[in-house]
């Protein structure tokens, strides 16, 4: 398996925190030197390790946005 690279561009915060210390983040990331993508994941203490998540384009995540406001809201389609 080929070794995949990161750099994280943003953080903007953590979402949720497990007993184990891995916490859920929202952060802006580029993977393997591509565009850079907001990204929601698990991660290790000290991003030596991360878990599987979801990468959105800034497009896919106002959408998302829109989504969650309508669902938290009560507004759903």
């Amino acid at each position: 398996m080929a070794d995949i690279t990161f750099d994280i561009v943003k953080h903007f915060g953590v979402v949720s925190e497990g007993s184990g210390g891995w916490k859920k983040e929202l952060n802006i990331v580029s993977w393997n030197g591509r565009a850079p993508k907001f990204d929601v994941r698990d991660w290790a203490q000290g991003h030596e390790k991360m878990g599987k998540g979801l990468t959105l384009t800034p497009a896919e995540a106002a959408k998302l946005a829109e989504l969650l406001i309508a669902a938290l809201t009560g507004q759903e389609e």
